[in-house]
């Protein structure tokens, strides 16, 4: 009965991610998990004028691809270094944005924005169709030599970290609360 105890404890600090085979399965679990400590659009100095590099897990996907948007609707990529533009514009819906490059026009929802992820997910059933249903950008400078799977990684750590601060947090109330009660026996 101890051990089980022990275990429980043990468990609330070594919080593990599940092994998955897409990227897609990832962000599922891990969104969910993260979503209420993520920015607003609205707050540009998160993701404007930033290196944006795009994550895959697609093996085919080996180039460069950058991404940075500019306050005034701009919207720069540069695959393997070669630039072009198109445009970005949000719309009245909060944490919305179209993205605008080349002939495409693509509606995206905000699934997640802190200093080193910006991660979108695009209106309608991209599964049904076998697409990837997130668009994921990762800081360049933090995630430029990261494979997908360590970029997973490195977002889970947000959940670890404010899992255990939460964690720490419930004890020291827990323990303070049986401080309080012994003293007034």
């Amino acid at each position: 009965m101890e051990d089980q105890g022990l275990e429980k404890y043990q468990k609330m600090f070594n919080v593990e991610l599940p092994k998955s085979d897409s990227m897609d399965d990832y962000l599922d679990f891990i969104l969910s998990k993260i979503r209420p400590v993520s920015e607003d659009l609205r707050e540009s100095e998160f993701w404007f004028n930033k290196r944006w590099i795009e994550i895959r897990d697609d093996l085919g996907f080996h180039e460069a691809v950058l991404h940075i948007f500019r306050p005034d609707g701009e919207y720069m990529i540069s695959v393997d270094g070669n630039i072009s533009k198109g445009a970005w514009r949000d719309i009245e819906s909060p944490n919305t944005i179209i993205l605008e490059h080349g002939a495409r026009n693509e509606l995206y929802d905000l699934a997640f924005l802190n200093d080193d992820f910006l991660i979108l997910k695009k209106h309608g059933d991209q599964k049904r169709k076998g697409h990837s249903k997130y668009f994921v950008l990762g800081r360049e400078s933090t995630m430029r030599n990261l494979e997908w799977r360590d970029a997973m990684e490195y977002l889970f750590n947000v959940y670890r970290g404010n899992s255990r601060w939460t964690s720490f947090l419930g004890i020291a109330i827990f323990l303070l609360a049986i401080i309080l009660i012994l003293s007034l026996i």
